[in-house]
């Protein structure tokens, strides 16, 4: 199998579960689109941890770790198989690299994983797993963590970072359709262009970029995307996936690295 692409993904507000909106149609085709892969393998803000944990379950629950939405965003289950042997691989890798790794057995899948993953795969028919975010993750070192974990692109596995290319919770709207605002559509443009160039030190830097601190008030959530380039192949051309913005400031964009 040809190597697959690494994929930063803006998961949203949980209703991006039952409101695909521009992203989820675009994610489908993806997903329709590249060849089958063995397991997807996904970071995910809502998973952080002291030190660095691979999910080894192999019938990962799924979390439903929000609250507050309609009854049936609670319903939904995304029952995945996991992908025990891939998290070994993975694991492997991770030591080999000077990660201190240890296995979960007991970790399932949190809305950042299955939300995004339910619109690449509906049918739950590819395995997923996850690997923890540890607490003192940088720009740098997610960069550092994609690049340890690259080598499974190769093996047919798909390794996504899951985040929010923009994520301050305070400035969203949720109750009306609002023009977006304009910090946000400057940080956006900001990371379309690093992205577009491969610029990865501007990426591990992201502190520097204009409005990032209003942009991300917190960096978990867009510590995934530094981690997607790093699982990327630099040689290759990266994509932007135009996924909107919802609630005024919540951008929803996904970036493809790799040829597919």
């Amino acid at each position: 199998m040809d190597r697959l692409p690494a994929l930063f993904v803006s998961h949203g507000s949980p209703m991006f579960a039952v409101e695909p909106g521009l992203a989820g149609p675009q994610l489908a085709a993806l997903g329709r689109a590249w060849p089958r892969p063995r397991a997807v393998l996904v970071l995910s803000p809502h998973w952080i941890t002291r030190g660095l944990r691979v999910a080894t379950a192999a019938r990962p629950e799924t979390i439903h770790d929000f609250g507050g939405f309609p009854p049936a965003l609670y319903r939904i289950q995304y029952p995945a198989p996991g992908a025990p042997e891939v998290a070994q691989e993975a694991l492997a890798l991770l030591r080999a690299a000077g990660w201190e790794a240890q296995e979960d057995a007991q970790r399932g899948l949190d809305h950042g994983a299955w939300v995004p993953v339910r619109h690449l795969y509906p049918d739950a028919d590819v395995p997923v797993l996850q690997v923890s975010m540890p607490h003192t993750l940088t720009g740098a070192s997610a960069v550092a963590l994609g690049r340890a974990l690259a080598p499974l692109a190769a093996t047919g596995v798909l390794l996504v970072g899951s985040g929010s290319i923009t994520h301050n919770l305070a400035d969203l709207n949720r109750w009306e359709d609002v023009a977006p605002l304009p910090y946000a559509q400057d940080f956006v443009a900001w990371a379309r262009d690093a992205v577009t160039r491969h610029d990865g030190a501007a990426l591990a830097a992201w502190e520097a970029a204009p409005h990032a601190q209003r942009a991300h008030p917190t960096p978990e959530h867009y510590l995934p995307l530094p981690f997607a380039f790093g699982a990327g192949d630099a040689q290759a051309p990266a994509r932007v996936i135009d996924g909107g913005m919802t609630y005024g400031a919540l951008a929803m964009d996904a970036y493809v690295f790799g040829k597919k």
